[in-house]
């Protein structure tokens, strides 16, 4: 079959390497002949061998009827969402890597692919070369999900882990980050969260049933953490990891979100460090399912890529009957509103306006800990009723960062 490929960069060039040097054992095991016959990209690639089918017009492959798979891994909404709608009311299918694109325009996109009885598969776009998609949606189609969560982002998993284990500032270890290649000038989408949490959004779309938009989630990132709170955390036999997460709250809502978290050294999650990330399901009948791996990088992740185009090779009259309903109005809890337990580091306050606040807490020490520097942990409660008793004790917090059940 003839694949064509939107955007020739990391994981682009990468799909095209996996194709070309995997295609014997690709037809050997799955019975699909691929070839990669054209490749979009605004830019030249006068030294590329692709450069014979390297195009700057997206209607040479639109109207080539004899491209059977478009690729997308172009990156943003604009222009992504537009070639990949006109690819599959074409009848091409389509596979994507990207996170945004489906984030957002998920349901929109799977619908389109049902109209017009194509595929729409996007394995890569949460967990790079992990295999997440497909297991949900398949292997573990006979349980009710409730809660998935994870590390979705190996470049804030990179930098919590130097900061933990080499004592980095996260200054430095950002740095280190860049000067590796694990972030870019702008880390901002990394740092701060906003990666894992389109990420988290696909999973929840697709464990719960209806698309849950980026817009109405709450995201916090790794960017104040602090090697003193890194210190309490040990102190609590615990590290600090970016933890996107999704969970049913009741019958009728869900709670989405990244964040921070204290996850206790016995989580099965603690001991994912560098740039791996991870994905905890919890299903009813399996219970906790970990996957792991590498999630990013321009093989591992087109790794991923070409398993869809695979199957949508080896499918190419049937439809892969997965995805989601649209957004529920009211269908998003308030994580204000959820229980959590939080760690809290203060200055200048005193164990009786702690306890006159919070109750009974667990008090945290750390080495070389200033006389007027306090770290607790509090019991569980409403995350608003929790930052409304820090508010009237007047506790001047230097950090909060909630504490996982991971």
């Amino acid at each position: 079959m003839n694949v064509a490929i939107l955007g020739f960069g990391v994981v682009g060039s990468g799909v095209a390497e996996v194709i070309k040097n995997n295609c014997k054992s690709i037809e050997e095991n799955s019975n699909v002949s691929l070839k990669v016959t054209r490749i979009l990209d605004i830019r030249d690639f006068p030294e590329s061998e692709y450069k014979d089918i390297l195009t700057k017009s997206f209607d040479d492959i639109l109207t080539d009827d004899s491209i059977d798979i478009v690729v997308e891994t172009m990156g943003g909404v604009s222009p992504a969402f537009s070639f990949v709608s006109e690819c599959l009311k074409k009848g091409k299918h389509v596979v994507s890597s990207n996170k945004e694109l489906v984030a957002t325009k998920g349901y929109e996109l799977l619908a389109l692919a049902r109209e017009n009885n194509v595929n729409f598969l996007f394995e890569a776009s949460v967990g790079g070369g992990i295999p997440i998609i497909r297991p949900i949606s398949r292997c573990l189609a006979g349980n009710k999900i409730n809660e998935v969560a994870g590390i979705l982002n190996g470049t804030s998993n990179f930098i919590l882990t130097k900061m933990i284990v080499d004592g980095m500032s996260f200054d430095e270890a950002l740095k280190l980050a860049q000067d590796k290649g694990y972030a870019e000038k702008d880390p901002t989408a990394d740092v701060e969260g906003l990666d894992a949490m389109r990420k988290i959004c696909i999973l929840a779309s697709l464990c719960f049933g209806s698309h849950v938009y980026p817009d109405g989630v709450y995201s916090e990132g790794i960017s104040k953490i602090t090697l003193e709170d890194v210190a309490y955390a040990a102190s609590y036999d615990s590290v600090i990891k970016l933890i996107a997460r999704a969970k049913k709250i009741g019958g009728d809502k869900a709670l989405v979100m990244v964040s921070p978290c204290l996850v206790k050294n016995s989580s099965m999650l603690s001991g994912v460090n560098g740039v791996f990330n991870a994905c905890l399901v919890r299903g009813d009948m399996v219970g906790d399912v970990l996957m792991y791996g590498q999630g990013a990088g321009s093989l591992a992740t087109a790794s991923a890529v070409v398993g869809d185009v695979i199957d949508c090779a080896a499918n190419d009259k049937e439809r892969k009957f997965f995805g989601w309903g649209d957004k529920k109005e009211g269908y998003l809890a308030d994580y204000l509103d959820c229980e959590t337990i939080l760690y809290v580091r203060a200055e200048s306050a005193d164990k009786a306006a702690i306890e006159k606040a919070f109750g009974s807490v667990e008090y945290l020490t750390r080495e070389n800990q200033p006389a007027n520097e306090i770290a607790f942990i509090t019991a569980a409660a409403k995350e608003k009723d929790l930052r409304c008793a820090l508010e009237k004790a007047g506790i001047n917090a230097l950090s909060v960062i909630k504490v996982s059940d991971y």
